[in-house]
């Protein structure tokens, strides 16, 4: 092992053992005096339930752990935006699960709660995954209900989704588990099946204060809304339970007796390890931008038996293409190339840039995978486009257009690893989280912007002084060094893989040594979903 590898090594665990800190902080939801005066009321924690209802709990594949981390401070904070969702099984099938945390301000619902609920659904939707929604909830959180009630991507949007997934047969099933207030007394109602615990579990549009000064009428909650009055009176409820393990286990005896669903038929092997260790995978990528490294030597960490067969492999040597299998599934991934590398004209082509023939190789490499029904995986270290009088005049903006057309019409499932750098767009063209990857995770590694810090830092910077210069005024060399500073250290923080876990344009930070897994579930859940149509890539110009 040389130095490099060594430091690359540390780097990584201390990144991945930071990142385990901050998800052990995460889980503990509201925190443990919540937790335990959950306990108190004969209930399970939302991570508890879910934990119980899995086959195995150590499989279950978390989504937006970090959502709303850092945010919403001057109330408090939500962890994990107050709801928990994932993928795992539950009777043998995979099932998307989402579970209100009602440890965090009674499972209220945030802007961002909002959001992560329909990511969870649009999951479901585009892989035929059936839902399972472990209801208690407070509803809306009222200070801030103009950001989360009346738009198109708000609250009203899931009992929308809740309708259309019910026209497509995706399987619902809800359990209320405590508090349904208000609107979000429909998401529960709207699924097939709806389960309800006695004595904890409640559904109503109003609670009893809102009803005594709404029409004057006293009541409690239980007598208004409770499961003896929703099974025995007025039907809303399917079958009450005694507690929360009772009613996850009839869960669990519903998908015991699910039929089995259709596939779209990718192609699996048996599964086999990787040649190379895992853990090389550490020493194998640097923590730091600047450093080169061969992405063909991760890739190899990753795929069976360390079996990788690259797509023009002597052609567009800034992309890195070819064929490989995942725990079992076949695969096309496509890659940045970090290292300097050397044309056949012997010109220089620096790492992480999409060049010209780099974009054109992975058009026609993509095309190949729709045409193969062979799932894409896109692993992104990139710069971005190639810049320069010489690009532009080759027509840089012509190839990249085939790239983003390619990966945009692709119609085989795609999975995004954001490794490094994904700026631009070149995270456009690596199939970002606007190109629908069916999965998007980042290692601690990673940095998403529009460009690196210390190139979107000094164009700030030039901006500033040509301002001041429009106003007659000179910075120092002194004021130039503070503003820029100031301007790094704010662009630093929204490159962190944090910032964008919390606002979920990522799914999700994982150790890199869980790569395969992700790919190999994402692949296994979209094979739920059979493909009904062919790629159409409209104009692409050769």
């Amino acid at each position: 092992m040389d130095i490099q590898f060594n430091k690359n090594e540390d780097a990584n665990k201390q990144l991945v053992y930071k990142l385990n800190e901050r998800l052990k902080k995460v889980h503990l939801g509201g925190g443990e005096k919540k937790i335990a005066s959950h306990h108190k009321k004969g209930k399970l924690t939302a991570r508890e339930r879910i934990e119980y209802l899995l086959d195995d709990p150590g499989d279950f594949l978390e989504v937006g752990a970090f959502a709303a981390d850092g945010m919403y401070k001057e109330v408090g904070g939500c962890p994990s935006a107050g709801v928990v969702t994932g993928i795992g099984k539950v009777s043998g099938r995979q099932c998307m699960i989402v579970a209100n945390d009602a440890t965090v301000k009674a499972g209220a619902w945030f802007p961002m709660t909002a959001k992560k609920n329909l990511r969870a659904q649009e999951i479901s939707i585009e892989n035929n995954l059936p839902i399972i929604y472990l209801v208690d909830s407070a509803g809306v959180f009222l200070p801030m209900q103009d950001e989360i009630f009346p738009d198109k991507e708000h609250f009203g949007r899931q009992f929308r989704n809740n309708a259309v997934m019910s026209s497509k047969g995706i399987i619902q099933i809800a359990a209320i588990m405590g508090s349904c207030v208000a609107g979000g007394a429909y998401l529960p109602i709207m699924a097939d099946e709806a389960l309800i615990v006695d004595g904890t579990g409640s559904v109503f549009l109003a609670g009893s204060y809102l009803v005594k000064s709404a029409v004057g009428e006293d009541i409690d909650n239980e007598t208004l809304g409770g499961a003896t009055t929703h099974c025995e009176i007025s039907g809303v409820t399917d079958n009450k339970f005694k507690d929360d393990k009772a009613a996850l286990d009839a869960i669990k005896k519903i998908f015991d007796k699910v039929g089995e669903p259709e596939t779209a038929g990718f192609n699996r092997s048996e599964p086999k390890l990787p040649k190379k260790k895992l853990e090389d995978i550490y020493g194998e990528f640097p923590d730091n931008r600047g450093v080169q490294y061969d992405m063909v030597e991760v890739i190899k960490c990753l795929v069976d038996e360390s079996e990788f067969d690259q797509y023009k492999e002597l052609y567009g040597k800034s992309i890195v293409c070819g064929y490989g299998r995942v725990d079992g599934w076949s695969v096309g991934i496509v890659a940045n190339q970090r290292k300097v590398v050397k044309t056949k004209k012997g010109e220089m082509q620096m790492g992480g840039v999409i060049y010209s023939d780099s974009a054109d190789k992975a058009a026609r490499f993509i095309m190949n995978c729709n045409q193969r029904k062979i799932p894409l995986v896109f692993l992104h270290d990139v710069n971005g486009f190639m810049v320069g009088s010489r690009s532009e005049h080759g027509g840089i903006i012509k190839d990249g257009a085939k790239m983003v057309n390619a990966v945009s019409n692709s119609v085989v499932p795609k999975f995004s690893i954001v490794m490094g750098s994904s700026y631009g767009a070149g995270n456009y063209a690596m199939c970002g989280k606007a190109y629908d990857p069916r999965l998007i995770y980042a290692w601690p590694t990673a940095e998403i912007a529009v460009m690196s810090g210390g190139s979107a830092a000094k164009t700030l910077l030039q901006i500033e002084i040509a301002s001041a210069k429009a106003k007659g005024k000179e910075l120092t060399e002194e004021e130039k060094k503070a503003q820029l500073k100031k301007i790094e250290d704010s662009y630093r923080e929204k490159l962190s893989p944090y910032y964008a876990a919390s606002r979920l344009w990522v799914d999700g930070i994982i150790d890199p040594k869980e790569t395969r897994n992700v790919i190999s579930r994402g692949i296994e859940m979209a094979n739920h979903a059979p493909i009904e149509e062919r790629m159409n890539v409209g104009v692409i110009q050769t």
